[in-house]
């Protein structure tokens, strides 16, 4: 196992970083890959003559940070692993990588559902790493849940996300086109949620490198205005939603108003427009009938 001492430890990171990239990003690698996370870190710095024990040697991390400048490459990629709310999951290219934003998918869940001793079937379209469905399956014991993506290699990565979190069987997985899956569920879904594609075309071919380079296309991409899979998503639910049934959505900034006009006009209820933490109006929500 590779050693350094702290000090000299300090001063690589220290060049790491001046050459550019941010402290979060360089310690997902040093965490993930290199085996020391930032509390190893805070604590040998109490004694700098202290030796650091890495996973990897310093020039193979240095090579994969590397890659990450010159190539925009995402970390979270190069390094096969995401953190997201008290998670650790796999990610590949052939997943989104879950953002920070969307961890607030879950406290509205939190909210609008309540206690944990009910019981209540839940679905996710549009999976991708199992993010969302697996907080909550982790959260709610007495929940079952079916998550769905329409890519079989996504739903192989949700599926070892779920496994090495937990031994229950309360979370499933389908693979198919948002509704499909479902046909057998039809009126019985207490609540479902998705963050399906959303960008518009013409702020697709605007993104950062790192996004439209490496992130998979069909995850982000919501057709001419953004909105072609919220409105399938929208008009079906009806046919799969309880009675009070809940429908839970993130949209792009900008799409909140539109997206509410079309619950309110497929008979959804206590149709609400929530903000994310930067105040955007990021989640839309209605209850059905």
């Amino acid at each position: 196992m590779p050693s350094v001492s702290v000090k000299d430890f300090l001063f690589w990171k220290k060049i790491q970083l001046s050459k550019g990239g941010d402290h979060q990003s360089l310690a997902l690698l040093l965490d993930t890959v290199g085996g020391i996370s930032n509390s190893d870190l805070n604590l040998s710095r109490i004694s700098s003559g202290e030796k650091l024990f890495l996973r990897k040697n310093l020039d193979f991390l240095e090579s994969i940070w590397k890659d990450h400048l010159l190539n925009s490459t995402p970390i979270q990629y190069l390094c096969g692993t995401t953190f997201w709310r008290d998670l650790k999951l796999i990610v590949t290219d052939k997943v989104l990588i879950p953002r920070p934003e969307t961890e607030l998918i879950v406290d509205i869940v939190f909210k609008i559902c309540g206690k944990k001793s009910q019981k209540l079937l839940f679905a996710e379209l549009g999976t991708g790493s199992g993010a969302i469905s697996i907080a909550l399956a982790l959260a709610y014991p007495l929940w079952d849940g079916i998550a769905t993506d329409i890519d079989q290699d996504a739903l192989e990565i949700a599926t070892k996300n779920y496994i090495n979190y937990s031994k229950q069987s309360n979370l499933r997985f389908y693979c198919g086109h948002w509704w499909t899956p479902f046909e057998s569920f039809k009126g019985k879904l207490d609540l479902a949620i998705s963050n399906p594609p959303y960008i518009p075309r013409d702020t697709y071919e605007k993104l950062p490198q790192e996004v439209k380079n490496f992130e998979p296309k069909i995850a982000l991409l919501g057709g001419e205005d953004g909105l072609e899979h919220i409105k399938e998503i929208i008009q079906k639910a009806p046919l799969y939603l309880r009675e009070r049934g809940w429908l839970v959505l993130e949209n792009h900034f900008d799409q909140g108003e539109k997206v509410k006009q079309l619950l309110i006009k497929n008979k959804f209820k206590s149709v609400e427009i929530l903000n994310d933490l930067s105040g955007v109006g990021r989640f839309t929500i209605g209850r059905y009938k």
